[in-house]
């Protein structure tokens, strides 16, 4: 690693571990197997970190299966879940895991809004094929431009502003803010039977006493509205379509 300069290593875990743990312990010692794994690879870790300061590890894991604390202090899940490409599990997925892990990542390989919108994370993989030449580019284009905004507000605190669900005929919505740039997105998700064409959302954090301007990114007009007035009285958020993921982004007036 020192001499091809690697400074980002990924280590996949592709099986299911447990029953070759359990053969190899005798019925008086089942456990062993496995603690002495885990901690051999901790500190595998611990001394690839120390040889190489500054080096990314990428927990993969088949998707999900090593977000516990050890590893999370050394690694960060950049695929955190083999259930992909499913609006609504992605929805779920990030709805959940950024309560708990601030930088993780997902990705896609279809040009499709909704799809791509449900599985923005902080890391984001983009694995469409570039040599087809009938992929919606504009498109893309306009959903990477829209991530670049969105992805560094993921980083900030974190607000639920409607019930964790994962059925077909509910809206779905939270809030990542900035306190300290006062700026931050709101994500809403009308799913695919949710008879409502209308939802309002309280926002959380923000500066009562400070104007706010709310842009959503297909456009329309840009709200400017009191953090008091977001707060208390909410945000409507709008759409005629279904499934559809709206994305608003707001900022504080300097």
């Amino acid at each position: 690693m020192t001499d091809q300069g690697i400074d980002l290593y990924r280590q996949d875990f592709n099986i299911d571990p447990l029953s070759y743990w359990q053969s190899d312990d005798a019925d008086d010692r089942q456990g062993v197997a496995e603690m002495r794994h885990v901690a051999g690879y901790l500190a595998y870790w611990d001394d690839l970190l120390r040889r190489r300061p500054g080096m990314l590890i990428d927990s993969c894991a088949s998707g999900g299966r090593r977000n516990d604390l050890e590893t999370l202090r050394r690694a960060v899940p950049l695929l955190r879940s083999d259930y992909t490409f499913e609006p609504v599990g992605e929805q779920c997925h990030t709805y959940g895991v950024a309560s708990w892990i601030p930088f993780h990542g997902t990705g896609f390989l279809t040009c499709d809004k909704y799809l791509i919108r449900s599985q923005m994370s902080p890391e984001f993989t983009m694995g469409v094929d570039t040599r087809r030449k009938d992929q919606d580019y504009d498109l893309l284009r306009k959903m990477v431009a829209e991530w670049r905004r969105v992805g560094p507000c993921q980083l900030g605190d974190y607000w639920p502003l409607t019930p964790y669900s994962k059925a077909n005929d509910a809206w779905m919505a939270w809030q990542f803010d900035l306190p300290e740039e006062g700026r931050g997105v709101v994500q809403a998700f009308r799913r695919a039977d949710c008879p409502t064409a209308s939802l309002r959302v309280k926002l959380r954090g923000l500066d009562p006493a400070a104007t706010y301007t709310v842009d959503e990114m297909d456009g329309g007009a840009v709200r400017t509205l009191t953090g008091r007035a977001l707060m208390d009285e909410g945000l409507e958020i709008r759409t005629t379509e279904k499934p559809a993921a709206v994305t608003l982004c707001y900022g504080r007036v300097r």
